[in-house]
């Protein structure tokens, strides 16, 4: 048991933190970002070139990935996001927009790094092995710093300035422009810090997991269930909706591990009957 809930609380962590600059980027431009799990693969390639291609430190590998993914999305939401919301007054334009956002990333990452699976060097050596937890000291730096980020970015959104603007557009985004908030700019800031998230985690997990050209509509996918089982645009409820999927991810490979990709078909199973009682999800309110 004892195993079952430090693996939950691993994937947890690091499913809360990509679920949350999907939800950030929702709850401010009510956009659902499909492009966000390739994000997250550029992320990790980015860390898989500076720090096992060029030995670079991993903290500079990291601070890259999110610097970059940074002005990939302030540049998505200025030149493409913000022209098809002013043009159209179909929501339907920006989820098209965003699902090619998506191919077109997906083509340029196997352009780039090719199909092949990469990996990195462990950041650290070594496994725990203490009160029935065995797990190595490598996952356990991952999910440490995945919280961390998680606690950072709350903080940040409760206490700063900007984040105090951003909580103000999303929820009312006329209002928040009545009083003097400049809709662009922050609408702008909070796309940026999304797809900084999603690159952040994208470095965490390569030293972990590795990285592939094939894994960004998968990651995608469980993105948007974290974000469904908490709620959408709920900053509260993707993290939420993290803890929950990574738990129920590892209760399920635990108590099915003889069956396979079993466990995700009873996942989304689960999934579908939560969703027809509180079609919201935990936090959510009707879109809208």
């Amino acid at each position: 048991m004892e195993q079952v809930i430090a693996n939950g609380l691993y994937l947890g962590a690091q499913y809360a933190l990509i679920a949350l600059g999907l939800t950030l980027i929702f709850a401010l431009m009510n956009v659902l970002n499909f492009a966000h799990g390739q994000m997250y693969v550029l992320g990790g390639f980015i860390t898989y070139t500076v720090y096992g291609q060029l030995g670079l430190p991993f903290v500079v590998a990291l601070l890259a990935s999110g610097a970059t993914l940074a002005v990939i999305g302030a540049l998505m939401e200025k030149f493409l996001f913000r022209t098809v919301i002013r043009r159209s007054h179909r929501e339907e334009s920006t989820m098209l927009l965003a699902a090619a956002t998506a191919f077109f990333f997906d083509a340029v990452i196997l352009l780039l790094f090719g199909e092949k699976q990469r990996g990195v060097p462990k950041i650290v050596k070594g496994v725990f092995n203490e009160a029935g937890i065995i797990m190595p000291y490598d996952r356990l730096v991952v999910g440490a710093l995945a919280i961390i980020f998680i606690a950072a970015f709350v903080l940040y959104m409760q206490y700063s300035r900007v984040g105090r603007a951003m909580r103000a557009l999303a929820q009312d985004r006329v209002a928040a422009q009545l009083m003097g908030v400049r809709v662009d700019r922050y609408s702008m800031i909070g796309f940026a810090m999304g797809a900084m998230l999603a690159g952040i985690v994208g470095g965490l997990l390569v030293t972990i997991t590795g990285v592939n050209s094939g894994i960004g509509g998968p990651i995608s996918i469980k993105a948007f269930l974290m974000v469904m089982i908490g709620g959408a645009g709920v900053v509260g409820g993707a993290i939420a909706g993290g803890f929950i999927l990574g738990m129920m991810e590892s209760v399920g490979l635990t108590a099915l591990r003889e069956y396979g990709d079993v466990t995700y078909l009873v996942i989304f199973a689960a999934l579908m009957v939560f969703l027809s009682i509180r079609p919201n999800g935990l936090m959510g309110k009707p879109w809208g």
